[in-house]
């Protein structure tokens, strides 16, 4: 499961997500409590389930009837 909070100023938000196969790809900390920094276009790839150092879908589902 994936959990994001978000602070918009106003309050805050949080964002969750779970994917049913496969599994998310994080970056590793190189220091043990380091931060890691991603660009809008590799969360976005974090959260939909793709691997965000070679773009290809963790899991791809099976074709519908």
């Amino acid at each position: 499961m994936l959990k994001i909070l978000f602070c918009d100023g106003n309050g805050l938000c949080l964002f969750t997500k779970r994917i049913d196969r496969g599994g998310f790809v994080w970056p590793r900390v190189s220091d043990a409590g380091g931060t890691v920094a991603l660009s809008p276009a590799q969360l976005a790839m974090v959260i939909e389930g793709i691997d965000w150092r070679s773009p290809e879908r963790v899991w791809k589902p099976a074709n519908a009837g």
